[in-house]
């Protein structure tokens, strides 16, 4: 479980919200930006698209020279959008991290939409996290639900649910989705993982995986990775 008691953010003070949106604002936001999230979190992945090539599979039509396994985890990303979307009225609890983990992982592992059964590592690093059990899965994210920011709760819980492995596949992404999920809820914004700030990600959460520490993971992803909609 991630360290929650201490609430000081860098050290001064809770985290703030960095935007207050209507609900209506953050969904427009996230729907304008839509292909650029997917492109970004399938670089996460290793996928090898061009940012064209993203926007022309998102929209149903095909593409040459794009591997096939790519192609799949780019329709998954964009079906897994639309249902969180479609359905942001809705409480964010295991049940629609499930959900989100069905559309992405579809086709990919040995089962999708279930928490794993068995044991998985993760590349480079020597933590390895334990089988998840549903009933402690469910008290650690009450525990989470208690933060009172919301940018803060969705990123403390995108991070929890990487470092768990809750899923056999498609952890980043569904965490990274499921965090959407929270902060369009609440108006406070959108988190993408731009591809010049991937490298910096990388080496940072493997430090969290780690360590459990997510307080320069958090200042990170706060700092580089949240964007809303800016008025004059």
């Amino acid at each position: 479980m991630l360290k929650l008691k201490d609430k000081t953010w860098n050290g001064v003070m809770e985290m703030k919200d960095k935007y207050n949106l209507t609900a209506k604002e953050n969904i427009f936001l996230a729907k304008k930006t839509l292909v650029e999230n997917i492109y970004y979190t399938a670089k996460i992945e290793g996928v090898n698209v061009t940012f064209p090539q993203t926007k022309t599979i998102v929209e149903g039509m095909s593409v040459s020279n794009v591997d096939v396994d790519d192609i799949q985890k780019v329709l998954n990303l964009r079906n897994a959008w639309r249902y969180t979307l479609n359905n942001i009225e809705k409480p964010f609890d295991l049940s629609f991290a499930k959900k989100i983990n069905e559309f992405v992982a579809y086709n990919e592992s040995i089962e999708w939409g279930v928490l794993r059964s068995g044991n998985v590592g993760i590349s480079g690093v020597d933590y390895q996290p334990s089988i998840p059990v549903e009933a402690d899965i469910l008290t650690d994210i009450k525990q989470l639900f208690s933060i009172a920011c919301p940018t803060e709760r969705a990123l403390t819980y995108m991070l929890w649910a990487m470092r768990k492995q809750l899923f056999w596949d498609g952890n980043k992404r569904t965490s990274i989705i499921s965090a959407n999920k929270i902060m369009i809820e609440h108006g406070v914004g959108i988190m993408t993982i731009e591809e010049k700030h991937l490298e910096e990600f990388n080496e940072k959460l493997s430090q969290f995986y780690e360590t459990n520490d997510h307080t320069h993971m958090l200042q990170f992803l706060y700092d580089k990775c949240i964007f809303g909609i800016d008025y004059a």
